[in-house]
């Protein structure tokens, strides 16, 4: 009976690690997250870790303002997000993303990236 008491929390443990690794998390972009480019991007690409569901997957760029610089809804194929940009000055960009994967977890994040002066 002891044995079995002492396993549940590692047994608790490895099913919450598998559980985490459930959902899609963002594994690089390009640009980069934090880099800073000699020229600006004319479109954000977003690689996940699982596959996404188009539907209810988005993501916004804004300029140092708050306005919006991307062009609108990104294609989807896969685990890719893709969006277009406007043309963009010198400057720090603020990418926000939200996905639900295949698996229906959600996950969400930002992060920066800047266009050399």
């Amino acid at each position: 009976m002891r044995i079995l008491i002492s396993a549940v929390p590692s047994l608790l443990a490895a099913l919450t690690a598998t559980a985490a690794w459930a959902h899609a998390f963002l594994d690089h972009a390009e640009p980069r997250v934090g880099s800073t480019t000699a020229t600006a991007p004319r479109e954000l690409v977003l690689h996940y870790t699982q596959n996404l569901e188009p539907a209810f997957s988005s993501v916004e760029v804004s300029d140092a303002n708050g306005a919006r610089v991307d062009l609108g809804k990104p294609t989807i194929s896969a685990s890719t997000m893709r969006v277009g940009l406007k043309a963009l000055p010198p400057g720090t960009y603020r990418v926000r993303w939200q996905v639900l994967s295949v698996d229906t977890h959600t996950t969400e994040g930002s992060f920066t990236f800047h266009v050399k002066q």
